[in-house]
């Protein structure tokens, strides 16, 4: 059995993208709504979650640009079971909310540690070591961090290769964590290279039982018809090789009790 992959359609980028060939994605069209572009307000998260309402959290999602990444929210909003949440991102998404009543794509996680009663833990890896000391503190040890600071020295993989999650995990990646060579998004970069980034989720996949993944990071469609190309194949190229990682770590661990990627209703 293959796991459900999904593909949320707000800018038809995906559409452009290699990666897409020969695979069956269940596409949902998300390109009809207004009130979506960075900040959610409360028509546009009621008909989002109207559109992911059939799905569950198991499976892989693409959910476009880093503009929706406060997606990931709402597919956590649909796991019954106690999980940790592993955020790889060059941001950690933990500003204070500007609106209370809308989901914001820099203030998900923290949403998401203040409204799930699921959730065990938060791991956010890759951030701007800057933008880690510049979070809201007084969550103790329900938040860590692993920023692209402490990745650039072999203690910090050390410590993240022996960090022990004693339940389910949900997986974000927002492809901003890369540098420009292996993404091209909408916003400031990271430092990591798409191999870092693989070994970094093989040690998860090795050792944890994953929920369900997430993977945005798309980059608006450019004027430049030569600029707009070259970042397609950027882009393509990383999500067809994580699309690959997830499906061969699905399909390893498809004998096992806790099927990963795949419903246990």
């Amino acid at each position: 059995m293959k796991p459900n992959i999904i593909l949320m359609n707000f800018t038809h980028v995906y559409e452009e993208e290699n990666f897409i060939k020969n695979r069956r994605f269940r596409w949902i069209d998300c390109t009809d709504l207004n009130g979506v572009d960075c900040y959610c307000d409360v028509d546009a998260r009621r008909r989002l979650e109207e559109k992911i309402a059939s799905f569950s959290p198991e499976g892989i999602h693409f959910i476009d640009s880093g503009n929706y990444h406060y997606l990931s929210k709402l597919w956590t909003d649909k796991i019954r079971e106690p999980f940790s949440l592993v955020v790889f991102d060059h941001h950690p998404d933990m500003q204070p909310t500007l609106f209370e009543d809308m989901l914001s794509c820099g203030s998900w996680v923290k949403d998401v540690l203040e409204t799930n009663p699921f959730l065990h833990k938060v791991f956010i890896v890759g951030a701007a070591e800057s933008l880690v000391e510049a979070m809201t503190t007084g969550y103790g040890d329900k938040v860590k961090c692993y920023s692209e600071t402490d990745l650039s020295h072999e203690e910090g993989w050390n410590r993240f290769s022996e960090e022990h999650v004693d339940c389910p995990v949900y997986i974000s990646v927002d492809k901003d964590v890369l540098n420009g060579a292996s993404a091209a998004t909408n916003w400031d970069q990271g430092s990591l290279t798409l191999d870092e980034l693989e070994s970094l989720l093989g040690i998860i996949l090795k050792k944890e039982a994953v929920v369900g993944v997430d993977i945005c990071g798309e980059c608006s469609r450019s004027l430049n018809f030569f600029e707009e190309k070259r970042e397609l194949a950027i882009n393509g190229k990383a999500n067809s090789e994580l699309l690959a990682l997830f499906l061969k770590s699905a399909e390893s661990h498809g004998c096992r009790k806790h099927v990963t990627f795949m419903s246990r209703k």
